[in-house]
């Protein structure tokens, strides 16, 4: 049963859980999608097994959390070893994503957080240290996501009329 194709009903609760995953209970969804909750269930378990739900994580404003800089650091690896360099970012007290980038000049794209800007100055520096180039810097000053419209059944039947 392992790595079967992702349906309407997966999708389904697959947006769901990008919405509120915490707060969103199987007999919700199985309401949403005209299933029963052993469904859910079930579907929710063999798509984290497929590895296509990779974990939960909490959505943090770290600006109210006492760090208000969000820095975007585009960088410049081998192309051989940066998707090799990503772990080792991530570990760089600060950082909180790396994005590995398959076009352009600049193939990584690292984002850091801190409370002042001596808390993001070295992460730069660690980076350069690591051999990489940093291309560009840029403060951001909101960040926002919202679910893959596409895994929303409503907006994607109405879209279709």
């Amino acid at each position: 049963m392992a790595n079967e194709e992702v349906d309407d009903v997966d999708e389904a609760i697959l947006y769901a859980l990008q919405e509120d995953a915490r707060n969103m209970s199987s007999g919700d969804i199985a309401e949403r999608t005209g299933t029963s909750d052993s469904t859910v269930r079930k579907r929710i378990q063999r798509l984290e097994s497929d590895g296509v739900i990779k974990g939960y994580s909490a959505n943090i404003d770290y600006q109210r959390s006492g760090y208000p800089l969000r820095m975007l650091l585009f960088c410049t690896a081998t192309i051989p070893e940066r998707g090799g360099l990503v772990d080792d970012i991530l570990a760089l007290d600060g950082v909180v994503s790396v994005q590995e980038l398959v076009t352009g000049q600049q193939n990584l794209l690292v984002t850091a957080v801190g409370e002042t800007d001596s808390d993001i100055t070295p992460v730069a520096q660690e980076l350069l240290d690591m051999g990489l180039t940093v291309a560009d810097e840029v403060l951001v000053r909101t960040h926002k996501t919202t679910p893959f419209g596409k895994f929303d059944a409503e907006v994607h039947d109405d879209s279709e009329e």
